[in-house]
């Protein structure tokens, strides 16, 4: 299966690049702002889109708002926006990923592959037995089958790559799971040596599953250690 890409750039520069280093093995679709990207991703099979922040006509987290209300591809946020709170705000707006400019191509196509193939996996037709039993802890219930997460029977919207860190955490409740582990299961071999990527996925779990994500009951950081997930203490 060769996977179509849209690259959504207003430097073109940028999308020559990595065009360059994407084209031998993927479909390349390119875009120069974010109307003409969306435009594109409502006609166009795309199965992955790297996606700048600052560009005409519909900016970068603009699109995406609209892309996440109908689609669930993967989306590599590149920016020269290198800020925390940048990367904060772009994956708390349903970014898989987040790469600051300038950037090493080679990155790039690693980190492609790496979503991908997480996104592969999360759509199998064809889910081994092990897998189809439901994963419950409290109130949270895990159905691999749909691939959906239920709090109290509600349906929890997750990106893929939030399902899949559930998944992992919920596999082994009250296994402390470092940041490189959890980076490893759910990226693919590739580990980017920073913590904030996996921070803000975390951050926007608890929002989703806690009463109060400030005071978590469910996912647990471990200092200086990781994360973990175990059912809360009953009052």
């Amino acid at each position: 299966m060769r996977y179509t890409i849209l690259i959504a750039d207003d430097e073109p520069e940028i999308v020559e690049l990595l065009q360059l280093y994407l084209e031998k093995d993927y479909s390349i679709k390119t875009a120069v702002n974010g109307a003409e990207a969306l435009q594109c991703i409502r006609s166009t099979q795309i199965d992955l889109v790297i996606l700048d922040i600052m560009m005409p006509v519909l900016d970068g987290l603009q699109l995406i708002k609209q892309i996440r209300a109908t689609h669930h591809m993967p989306v590599l946020f590149l920016s020269a926006k290198s800020q925390d709170h940048d990367k904060i705000l772009g994956l708390g707006l349903g970014a898989d990923d987040y790469i600051a400019k300038p950037f090493n191509p080679l990155e790039i196509v690693a980190r492609v592959e790496a979503l991908l193939r997480r996104v592969n996996q999360f759509d199998a037709a064809e889910i081994p037995a092990a897998k189809e039993q439901n994963l419950i802890l409290g109130d949270l219930t895990l159905d691999r089958s749909q691939c959906i997460l239920f709090r109290s029977g509600t349906p929890v919207t997750l990106t893929s790559t939030e399902y899949k860190i559930m998944e992992l955490l919920l596999d082994q409740p009250g296994r402390v799971f470092t940041r490189k582990k959890i980076y490893e299961a759910v990226w693919g071999d590739y580990y980017a040596h920073e913590d904030s990527t996996i921070m803000v996925h975390i951050s926007n779990i608890r929002e989703k599953i806690e009463r109060d994500s400030r005071q978590p009951e469910y996912l647990k950081t471990i200092r200086g250690l990781g994360y973990k997930i175990e059912a809360p203490m009953e009052s």
